[in-house]
């Protein structure tokens, strides 16, 4: 909540409130005599220096020579704020006021004591009154509602709002704390679907009425707000979003394809929303390989995409589902631009591993080993591949090497010994194979226990 500023920032002359009209300065203010013209002018110099205690005595002496004085009133309000005497700077403001019940200043101050001593519901009170004033009071009203919890008054208010002077960040804010209640969801329906009927193009109601639809689970009627957007503003991204769900759901390739490619095209779409959308998708297409030229399609919408690897991920998806040729070429696609991505790589020597595809895994791993020549996985790879192709001399030599980086690692150390050992049964040297083959039985024993 924004508060009001004091009037006590300003020192000397400026001090005096205003009257609605013209009641500023204090020197436009009729003085009886000289010695009440020397101790008001007196007050506004001891409120300057902040020596409050001062400033009140002289201001009593001006009620006692003009008792029905409403600026003096004001005065020793903000004195008495000033002093943190919460009490008596409310009674000096209300005085004032009923002195001088047109003079929005006034309130103003006692709205001041309200809010420093936290009393939102009097507040209110006060607030309603400033309202009469300038109807930009009402801002400070949604806010004082919500603080006092009347959830009611605030929605009604920040509908009014809403529909006289536009949204604002801060009322959506609230407007969505209070519909995470669902006893105000119903008023806020019946709301949305009136102001879709004054408004037609207004797209945001549509989008908050199928957001409050989907929300609720009355996925039918969100996607009739949805045809309705559409159709009134056949532009819309948002549309394209609810339509995407309605499509998957009525099996309807095609159109999954044309809304996906509208919202993933959009800067008004969050990445969230788009990720979500793509997985959607990905699960929908996985038997129809149909589609795989709109998948890759979709997946240039995140080239630029800094959180999320989409290629990557999308490799993943289908290394999960043993899928190792859309997981190699998915792989493949995230190390064009992501080339010394080392995870990817590995994972792309599995799939292709997996595929018996044993020249391309050498080819790779051996590339890998000149730009990384500590990293023993490479040197695995290499040596397996190898091991497969019948190139046992090179294979040997490679795990050998490659068995000098390992650190730490019982899996991988495994591996090596067994390849090695494959490497010398395909030289014909049995001894060294079984010392390998021992290594690997032990490690495997000490792995379980």
């Amino acid at each position: 909540m924004k508060k009001f500023a004091l009037a006590l920032i300003f020192y000397g002359i400026f001090s005096i409130p205003t009257s609605l009209m013209a009641q500023t300065e204090p020197e436009d203010i009729a003085m009886e005599n000289d010695q009440f013209q020397d101790s008001f002018y007196e007050s506004l110099l001891q409120k300057g220096i902040e020596n409050h205690d001062k400033a009140i005595i002289a201001l009593e002496k001006c009620l006692k020579l003009q008792p029905t004085n409403a600026t003096v009133y004001s005065e020793l309000g903000r004195n008495y704020l000033a002093q943190k005497d919460y009490k008596n700077a409310y009674e000096s403001f209300e005085k004032a006021t009923k002195i001088d019940p047109k003079n929005k200043w006034f309130w103003v101050g006692m709205y001041d004591v309200c809010y420093e001593t936290r009393d939102f519901t009097q507040a209110i009170v006060i607030v309603n009154k400033l309202v009469e004033f300038k109807k930009e009071y009402k801002e400070e009203l949604v806010s004082l509602y919500m603080n006092t919890q009347q959830f009611d008054q605030a929605l009604d208010l920040i509908n009014e709002l809403n529909d006289h002077v536009g949204k604002s960040d801060l009322r959506d804010n609230y407007k969505s704390q209070i519909l995470r209640d669902s006893k105000y969801q119903s008023a806020e329906r019946i709301n949305l679907i009136d102001q879709i009927k004054k408004n037609p193009k207004v797209e945001s109601n549509y989008i908050d009425l199928i957001f409050l639809y989907s929300e609720n689970n009355q996925e039918e009627k969100a996607q009739e707000i949805a045809k309705k957007l559409e159709a009134e503003i056949p532009t819309s991204d948002w549309a394209q979003v609810s339509l995407f769900n309605l499509h998957l759901t009525n099996n309807d390739g095609e159109n999954v394809v044309k809304s996906m490619n509208s919202v993933l095209a959009s800067g008004k779409i969050d990445n969230k929303i788009k990720h979500r959308m793509l997985n959607e998708f990905l699960i929908f297409i996985k038997d129809k390989p149909q589609f795989d030229s709109d998948l890759d399609k979709a997946i240039s919408y995140f080239d630029n995409d800094k959180e999320v690897k989409v290629a990557k991920e999308i490799g993943k998806f289908y290394h999960n589902k043993k899928n190792w040729d859309k997981a190699a070429r998915y792989y493949e696609m995230h190390l064009n631009k992501n080339a010394e991505d080392l995870e990817t790589v590995l994972l792309l020597l599995e799939a292709y591993t997996e595929k018996g595809q044993f020249d391309v895994v050498a080819k790779k791993a051996d590339a890998m080993m000149q730009l990384f020549p500590t990293q023993p996985h490479f040197y695995y790879y290499n040596g397996m591949a190898n091991n497969q192709l019948k190139n046992y001399k090179t294979a040997k030599e490679v795990l050998e090497t490659g068995l000098d980086f390992l650190v730490d690692n019982i899996g991988l150390e495994i591996n090596f010994n067994i390849q090695i050992g494959e490497a010398y049964n395909g030289l014909g040297d049995m001894k060294k194979k079984e010392v390998y083959f021992s290594k690997a039985e032990k490690l495997l024993k000490q792995k379980k226990e």
